[in-house]
């Protein structure tokens, strides 16, 4: 009997060693789970950052005057699947709340899956959706593109299982550096987020009943209420939580304002022009005060790029204000905001969509700019009162009574969306006039904007079936092309 008693215990310690050694074993870089709320911060982090210039230069904010910026002159060829990878970290992390049973993390990864789609799909047109991120899970590495229909039909129902799934959980969702946890605002957020998407849709209203499913979420889902409810990444003065152009050294001797961004911000007597740009260096040397609307001057975005160092060289060209990239905590990046969702309420108004009035919340949205930039920009707050917003409202180019046509209403909506973009919302302004056509850019010639992105190298040598099945489909065999119309845009 002592001998079974003494193998037994031998046996115990034996496998509790085994135990012990496989859990030293595990690699603190690749645990098998984990809380989702570590990985929302991280997904957020990345999410939401500014993504710097190239969207500016698209769309007629900045020149570049060392070398021909492909993106300024419209020569941009292949895009980037890297979202990818950010989308795999959002699979893990719905992964672990199914796992632990939280279904605010899986609400928040509906969310931010829809997020990631809606660029990839107006970046390129057909994506990897349905089969997309199931490597792991089900060995496909080669997925299949979906058409940009079914991708855009993916996104509006996941967006609504997101809204349903917090509707009926209201714990605080632990790791969110957006909203502090909060589920009402992150409602506000996807119900505003589905807008913005539906009005992206603005000419597929047959396709995918867009004026009825707008109309319907507007009336019934709760939507941002102020900038209280802003959509937006804050940061603050520690290593790795500054602003994402602070010290960057990319706005360096040859990176200057464009003249058409500029006039059109004096010609409206737009006061943001002081806080998005500085002075030229013949204005500073004159003494012109900052709010002296022609100490500010830009360069031509269609000159070759020597004839803007020429001027630029002589003084008489603005940088991009120096807050950008000397202040750590500058200005909330926001990646929707209520501004927007006025703008999107004032076009769908106008579209006959809504019964609200498009003049209400297009003043809605200037006055709240103003506040934003009131907040967040404290030298310049002074030009940004709320009395200095009823002034500029009523502005010849800027007040809504004026326009009549859709047309004119149309583009002065579009105009309050993209001078705001500044620095803000990456690629929306360039897509929102692909859409729309405003505001007009400055266009040389016959090199016309670009309708979207080339698809990666990587998809040709790793899923090159595929990928020429969705080039054929959508554009005709071997048409990858910038300039061919994707589906949206037809």
């Amino acid at each position: 009997m002592k001998k079974y008693i003494l193998f037994a215990l031998i046996l115990v310690l034996g496998l509790s060693s085994c135990s012990d050694l496989a859990e030293l074993n595990i690699n603190p870089n690749n645990v098998p789970e984990t809380h989702p709320q570590l990985l929302l911060t991280d997904i957020e982090w990345n999410a939401f950052q500014v993504e710097g210039v190239d969207p500016m230069f698209a769309s007629r904010m900045i020149v570049q005057t060392d070398g021909e910026n492909s993106n300024q002159y419209f020569t941009w060829t292949r895009g980037s699947f890297g979202a990818y990878a950010q989308l795999r970290n959002i699979t893990k992390m719905m992964e672990e709340a199914e796992r632990i049973e939280t279904p605010a993390y899986i609400a928040l990864g509906k969310f931010f899956r829809a997020y990631y789609f809606f660029q990839l799909t107006l970046t390129f047109g057909d994506i990897p959706y349905s089969d997309a991120l199931q490597g792991e899970t089900n060995e496909t590495y080669t997925p299949v593109f979906d058409t940009q229909k079914d991708v855009f039909t993916g996104i509006l129902d996941e967006l609504k299982e997101a809204d349903e799934l917090l509707s009926s959980d209201n714990s605080i969702i632990a790791g969110d550096i957006v909203y502090n946890g909060s589920t009402e605002q992150w409602r506000k957020c996807i119900n505003s987020f589905r807008l913005k998407v539906l009005i992206t849709l603005s000419e597929k209203d047959a396709a995918l009943n867009v004026k009825s499913t707008f109309e319907r979420i507007y009336n019934n889902s709760p939507i941002m209420e102020s900038n209280a409810d802003n959509g937006q990444l804050l940061f603050v003065d520690e290593l790795g939580s500054r602003y994402t152009e602070y010290n960057s050294s990319s706005y360096g001797s040859a990176r200057y304002m464009d003249s058409t961004f500029i006039k059109r911000l004096q010609d409206r007597n737009d006061p943001r022009l002081f806080v998005f740009c500085g002075q030229t260096r013949v204005a500073k040397e004159s003494g012109l005060a900052i709010n002296d609307f022609s100490a500010y001057e830009g360069g031509d975005p269609i000159a070759p790029y020597n004839e803007v160092n020429l001027k630029a060289a002589a003084g008489l060209v603005s940088k991009v204000n120096l807050r950008y990239t000397t202040d750590p905590t500058t200005e909330p990046h926001v990646f929707l905001g209520y501004p927007e969702l006025q703008l999107i309420l004032a076009e769908a108004s106008v579209r006959g969509w809504i019964s609200s009035s498009a003049k209400d919340h297009y003043e809605n949205a200037v006055r709240s700019s103003f506040e934003f930039y009131n907040n967040n920009s404290a030298e310049y707050a002074e030009f940004l009162t709320a009395e200095a917003a009823e002034t500029y409202l009523t502005e010849t180019l800027v007040d809504f009574s004026g326009a009549t046509s859709f047309d004119e209403k149309l583009e002065l909506i579009m105009m309050q969306k993209y001078i705001p973009s500044f620095l803000q919302g990456g690629w929306r302004m360039y897509f929102d006039y692909l859409r729309t056509g405003y505001p007009i850019f400055r266009i040389d010639g016959d090199n016309t904007p670009p309708l979207r992105w080339i698809y990666p190298t990587s998809e040709y040598q790793y899923n090159s079936d595929n990928v020429t099945t969705a080039i054929t489909s959508q554009f005709g065999q071997g048409n990858d092309k910038t300039r061919v119309k994707p589906w949206w845009l037809q």
